[in-house]
């Protein structure tokens, strides 16, 4: 009898033991730096624009979080935004209009922003000429702008038309160039003008291959130009991830607004290693500059309809396609993030 029931507690132990390790739990732990979670980010350029990132990661501020950062270029927010929804990538950094998109064609699990990063363009004008800038100049030229339906692109058409000048009528924009290419289109002779970000578009300069005339983001004011986003799914299954990486770039963000161009290049040096600390605190100035970062991760409502504006100008989005912004922005990250 004592031989039966000992068999029969031996059994309901296992049992037990077997039921603990079958379920397998959705969600992420809490990540330490001592137990980091990897988190893949797909940015839509390396680019000193995005300078907070950088210094995040350089500092260790992703580290004390507890996120390791697997970094990729997807060179082009559709790009981005499709190996974020394949589920490839699991945080995008690119411009929240790839977010409007796919929440109007219909996808359940489409993908929201928590974060931002950079509050205007942060491309400028290269031409072929070393002048004095005025807009007029651009009246029957060709500009390199970047991907139809890009933010860079409809920017550029956005101050085109502030400054008088009508896209297809008065300046043609070639949209045919891959965002990654357009550097090497124009110094191979395409185009009148191009809009390049840094530090690519001081590289062109120095090699004599084109001059900076302007900054498009001092002319359009300020939009979401660039955010962080993920699939709904992610966020509901990660969220102490989201808000470990959200504190991360806030802390990012606030040590490159307290400190000097040239700090921030000698700290961000790493990510550029083939352009020289001299030309990235050039850069680095540029964009302080031009006030070109979020102090903080959150985003404004009304910045968000001045890229749908900007969008509603390009014809790629009507009015009735606007998206409320509750339903495309969760700031409850960013508001929390220290």
């Amino acid at each position: 009898m004592k031989k039966a029931i000992s068999l029969v507690l031996l059994m309901l132990m296992l049992l037990s033991v077997c039921c603990g390790c079958g379920g397998k739990t959705q969600t992420t732990a809490e990540p330490t730096a001592q137990t980091p979670t990897t988190v893949t980010l797909n940015e839509v350029t390396h680019s000193v624009f995005y300078a907070p990132q950088y210094a995040a990661m350089s500092l260790g501020f992703f580290h004390d979080e507890g996120i390791n950062i697997e970094l990729t270029n997807g060179g082009g927010a559709d790009k981005v935004m499709t190996a974020v929804v394949s589920g490839q990538s699991d945080v995008g950094l690119a411009g929240p209009e790839a977010c409007i998109y796919v929440y109007n064609q219909g996808k359940e699990d489409y993908p929201i922003v928590f974060a931002q990063l950079t509050k205007r363009d942060g491309s400028f004008l290269v031409g072929r000429k070393d002048m004095a800038f005025s807009w007029a100049d651009l009246k029957g030229s060709t500009v390199i702008g970047g991907r139809a339906g890009g933010v860079p692109e409809m920017t550029l058409e956005y101050v085109l038309r502030q400054n008088g000048l009508v896209p297809g009528q008065d300046v043609t924009v070639d949209t045919t160039v891959q965002f990654n290419m357009m550097a090497g289109a124009f110094t191979g002779g395409n185009g009148d003008y191009v809009t390049l970000f840094e530090p690519t578009a001081t590289q062109v300069e120095q090699a004599s291959e084109g001059y900076i005339l302007t900054s498009i983001g001092q002319e359009s004011g300020e939009i979401p130009y660039t955010s962080y986003f993920a699939s709904q799914s992610y966020i509901k299954e990660n969220p102490d991830v989201i808000q470990h990486f959200t504190n991360a770039v806030a802390k990012g963000q606030a040590w490159v607004q307290s400190h000097s161009a040239a700090e921030v290049a000698e700290t961000i040096a790493g990510q550029f290693p083939d352009t020289s600390v001299a030309v990235l605190t050039s850069v680095v100035q540029r964009y302080q500059d031009i006030d070109a970062w979020n102090a903080t991760p959150v985003m404004k409502k009304e910045s968000l309809e001045r890229l749908e504006t900007v969008m509603e100008t390009a014809g790629v989005l009507t009015h009735s396609q606007w998206v409320d912004f509750g339903k495309l922005v969760d700031n409850s990250y960013a508001e929390k993030a220290n």
